[in-house]
């Protein structure tokens, strides 16, 4: 059975603003430069990959500068969204992401500070086919 995940209305406003942002490192209007996306996140963050892998910052800054020092393709589409709030100006925002033939779950943990939103955590789980 599904869990439900309804946003509260009261969360409504902040689920889009970090709708606007997500998928993190895919919306080049926010920049593609290693200091861009450092500045997105905390000192403190890490990745779980869909491989299960745990990523440090510097390896996903490492990967993210690779992916953007050249022209790609990287068509996307994601919907699904679900706001939680977990504690004081800190949410979780999952959501699904289709790219290509590839289907994934997706969970960022965001804090909004005072020189802006945050990523503290990320997480990428592939859907296998059913």
């Amino acid at each position: 059975m599904q869990p439900a995940r309804n946003t509260t209305n009261a969360l409504l406003a902040i689920q889009q603003e970090l709708v606007d942002r997500e998928p993190i490192f895919h919306r080049t209007e926010f920049g593609t430069t290693r200091e861009v996306f450092e500045g997105m996140m905390d000192d403190a963050f890490w990745e779980t990959g869909a491989s299960g892998k745990r990523y440090s910052k510097d390896d996903v800054l490492s990967t993210l500068e690779v992916r953007h020092s050249k022209p790609h393709d990287d068509p996307w589409q994601a919907d699904d969204f679900y706001c939680q709030e977990l504690g004081a100006e800190t949410y979780l925002l999952t959501y699904t992401l289709r790219q290509q033939e590839r289907l994934t779950r997706r969970a960022t943990i965001w804090k909004r500070t005072e020189s802006g939103w945050r990523i503290f955590y990320h997480q990428g789980t592939v859907v296998e086919p059913t």
